[in-house]
């Protein structure tokens, strides 16, 4: 068995709406049928007793190697404690290559799943030993490290549960909330909406006294120190040695450098050179006397309150310390990271000090009943502990505390209070506050050691959007065989002229606003991410070509609107296994299957493959057509459903009784409605538009001031006058498309036709073929041509596939070969007489058009 080609689908995919791991996997004829060899899975699950059913896929194929392989990537992820449950098998047509596919919560935990069972797929093909508790752990262990922390984590669980689209930006916990204009970022638990100044206040403790003292929030007294002498000398005007204090460094965090509850001149001084470890900047006040608590305030709202207990055991006369801690962290909710309500707790150099101050060891046995105390702070990252304390704390206290976090300036803040009890106001129990927190960590709030968890997500997330907002901006989706860039392009067209501001992604590029910010093919799902990160963007309509469905799934979770064009047979069938029109339909479906509830997928009603699509959309359907008396686009309209087509030279939008009218005449580009495919294009984006609730005065704007020049949709139908003379350049480039082009041509007036085309290599050959058969019954002149990349192909070959369907054409009198594109445009233009009318097919899309525009420039000169 071998793998090759692993992808990760990142979106909605071919398979799925979860992300996955894809990977073709060769088998031999033998691993192919494991009906011969019933020991092979035997072997597996005895490596792997916790593996799940192996299921073969369809369920009347032979079970192979492969099934065994997503299977066990599927449970070692499982067993490694990813939140995961899909996986598949299916034979290709190629015999003995399967796709695998295999859903994932952590990409790099996906494919090292993927690795690991090929390893044991391998040992039990060749009866080899293969232990799997060590690869499971390294599983669990990279899950730990690079899934997204308690705090981020229960936010971006919020916002799922809220339908707030999410992306994270970084390996850590930079977190995207939302689409373009209406998008939030997080970084752990500060909001994007914090700023730079009150991050830093809250970093400099003894400025946060201050400026909460002037507030009138109780806070201890003490002051920065320069060194250990100044240390004694600050505890000394506190009090100290009757008083004790608290050294800790001026903007430490996570309890790092902290000693509280000292009051000797040597107990201070070790804890300033403790401090000095960390931080430069070092501060003595004085120690509250009480229990540890945080608040934790979002907007101006008291959310959750915890007592928190430093790291400690409790002596049983029998035990050692070291005994008694490795009792506390058998606790299954004890771990290692953050992925338990617990930490446990360590026995470093820190722990060892604190046991001195108690005048013990880690191999002293203390008394039964003794509490022994591991580390001065009660953080739990370092194995303290928290009990909920939220519905007990009096309505003082939270006014106190909400008052430091408005002074400080900050949306989420962690307000550390000391005092007895939070069920008495702080005044009267000389209790204060000691710190307040940017970023607070939310573990002990949502997963307390003990009492309630809180939702503090959902506090946060309705921080950032009030009013159950979604974040969401507009999305149409775009797909098709043909017709896909010029609906994008007429579609944001209409948007613009709505006062939108929209980012729109081609085969030419990616546009904000107007504004080109990238160049190339830009169909595919990285693009559309960059549009739905951009700030600037209200709106989106985004190409969804084939080739990025497959490589990377869809760049989003739901769109508002999908538009299918139409589905044809030759969109580059046979590659990457999809070798059918419905292989294709299948694929270009994905958009329709991921429409919101709330959606619409804009469907043509001539093109059954696409109307079979209808029945898988969760939202609504609106048909465009022609002819409005086609079965499905009838019954749709006697339903009183939405459908667009043409009547009595109007483009007609309908739902129920109530019609909308725009005449073709005033829309350039359907050349006054001669132009077929065009025709049908503007039916799409009047749909789509309407779909998302598009003024019909902007939508009727839109369509009657788009021009397909070679600046709005380079390649599409683009007209040129070169001497009297017709020039279309189109980037048409299967039979589908140059059949709506020869129909466009052939209902154009012409003293003679001539066409110049070339043929994509890593199309099939009875697609290049077909594409000279449909040309050569209108063309009179035909000029072929070379791409410049043969993709795959020898030299020569594909002009012979074109010559071959130019066999016995009906009107064709005249065949030329021409060695390269711009040689064989020049030809063609040399050619041409006032009344003529030439088609060139381009490949180099901005170089031919330019081309072509200087030709023009110079002829009419």
């Amino acid at each position: 068995m071998k793998v090759t080609r692993i992808r990760a689908l990142r979106g909605p995919n071919l398979w799925s709406r979860t992300t996955c791991v894809e990977a073709i996997v060769h088998c031999s004829e033998e691993e192919s049928n494991l009906n011969i060899h019933p020991e092979v899975e035997a072997r597996a699950r005895n490596l792997f007793p916790e593996v799940g059913a192996f299921r073969p896929y369809p369920l009347n194929k032979p079970m192979s190697l492969a099934h065994v392989l997503s299977q066990t990537t599927l449970s070692l992820q499982i067993k490694a404690g990813c939140p995961i449950s899909f996986c598949r098998t299916v034979p290709t047509e190629e015999p003995g290559v399967y796709q695998v596919v295999v859903e994932y919560s952590e990409e790099a935990v996906g494919k090292k799943a993927l690795e690991l069972a090929e390893q044991l797929c391998q040992a039990a093909w060749h009866n080899t030993p293969f232990d799997v508790t060590q690869p499971i752990a390294g599983l669990a262990e990279l899950d730990e490290d690079i899934r997204l922390g308690p705090s981020t984590g229960c936010i971006v669980e919020a916002a799922k549960a809220h339908g707030i689209p999410f992306r994270r930006l970084t390996e850590g916990s930079l977190v995207q909330f939302g689409w373009g204009a209406k998008q939030r970022r997080i970084q752990a638990a500060e909001m994007d909406s914090t700023g730079a100044i009150a991050e830093s206040i809250a970093q400099d403790k003894e400025l946060t006294k201050t400026m909460l003292a002037a507030a009138g929030v109780p806070v201890p007294e003490g002051r920065p120190v320069t060194d250990a002498e100044d240390a004694w000398l600050a505890a000394q005007e506190i009090g100290a040695p009757n008083m004790a204090v608290v050294v800790k460094p001026q903007d430490g965090n996570q309890g790092k450098g902290v000693t509280v509850n000292v009051s000797t001149r040597e107990a201070v001084m070790a804890g300033f050179e403790n401090a000095r470890k960390f931080r430069d900047n070092i501060l003595v006040e004085r120690y509250l006397v009480g229990s540890d608590y945080r608040i934790l305030i979002v907007g101006d709202k008291l959310i959750a309150a915890a007592r928190r207990e430093p790291p400690l055991v409790v002596g049983d006369g029998e035990s050692t310390v070291t005994e008694l801690v490795a009792k506390v962290n058998a606790d299954p909710r004890r771990g290692t990271g953050h992925a338990t309500p617990l930490t446990r707790i360590r026995l470093d150099d820190i722990a060892k000090a604190r046991l001195a101050e108690q005048d013990l060891t880690i191999e002293s046995v203390p008394d039964k009943g003794r509490r022994v105390i591991l580390r001065n702070n009660a953080n739990l990252s370092t194995g303290g502990t928290a009990t909920d304390v939220t519905d007990d704390v009096h309505p003082e206290v939270a006014a106190r505390c909400i008052s430091a976090a408005q002074m400080i300036g900050l949306d989420i803040c962690g307000v550390d209070v000391v005092c007895e009890t939070v069920m008495r106001p702080l005044e009267e129990q000389r209790g204060g506050i000691v710190e307040v927190n940017a970023a607070p960590g939310l573990r002990m709030h949502t997963n307390p050691s003990f009492g309630k968890g809180r939702n503090v997500g959902e506090a946060v997330i309705g921080q950032m959007f009030p009013n159950g907002e979604n974040g969401r901006i507009p999305v149409i989706a775009v797909t098709g065989t043909n017709g896909k860039t010029t609906t994008v392009r007429l579609t944001a067209h209409i948007l613009k002229t709505a006062g939108q501001r929209v980012g729109m992604t081609d085969t030419n590029g990616v546009y904000i606003n107007g504004r080109q910010i990238d160049a190339g093919d830009c169909s595919g799902p990285r693009s559309a991410r960059s549009v739905l990160m951009h700030p600037d963007v209200d709106a989106a309509v985004l190409e969804s070509a084939r080739g990025g469905m497959l490589r990377e799934g869809l760049a989003f979770d739901r769109c508002q609107v999908a538009v299918v064009t139409n589905v044809g047979s030759g969109d580059h069938l046979g590659l990457n296994y999809i070798t059918t029109v419905e292989d294709l339909a299948v694929l270009k479906r994905v958009i329709v299957l991921n429409v919101a509830e709330t959606g619409t997928a804009v469907l043509n009603a001539a093109d059954p493959a696409v109307v079979r699509m209808a029945d898988m959309c969760p939202g609504t359907i609106t048909y465009f057509a022609l002819d409005k008396n086609l079965p499905v686009m009838a019954t749709h309209l006697a339903h009183g459903k939405r459908a667009v087509y043409v009547e009595d030279g109007h483009v007609v939008a309908q739902e129920g009784n109530n019609q909308i009218r725009l005449p073709l005449t005033d829309i350039p580009l359907t050349g006054g409605g001669t132009i077929g495919f065009q025709v049908e294009n503007v039916l799409s984006c009047v749909a789509a538009a309407w779909a998302i609730g598009t003024p019909w005065q902007a939508i009727a704007q839109g369509v009657n001031t788009f021009v397909s020049d070679a600046s709005s949709a380079p390649g599409r139908f683009n007209t040129f006058a070169y001497k009297g003379a017709t020039v279309i350049a189109d980037y048409g480039h299967n039979p589908d498309a140059i059949s709506a082009l020869a129909a466009a041509v052939e209902g154009m007036t012409a003293q003679r036709r001539s066409v110049v085309i070339s043929g994509a290599g890593d199309r099939r050959d009875e697609d290049i073929t077909l594409q000279t058969a449909i040309l050569g019954r209108v063309f009179d002149d035909v000029l072929l041509y070379e791409d410049a990349c043969q993709r795959g192909r020898a030299d020569g070959e594909v002009l012979g596939l074109l010559r071959k369907g130019l066999d016995g054409a009906p009107k064709t009198t005249h065949v030329q070969e021409i060695q390269g594109e711009f040689n064989a445009i020049d030809t063609a233009l040399a050619r041409l007489n006032a009344g003529d009318l030439c088609l060139i097919l381009i490949d180099q899309v901005e170089e031919a058009l330019a081309h072509i525009a200087k030709r023009v420039a110079e002829a009419n000169a």
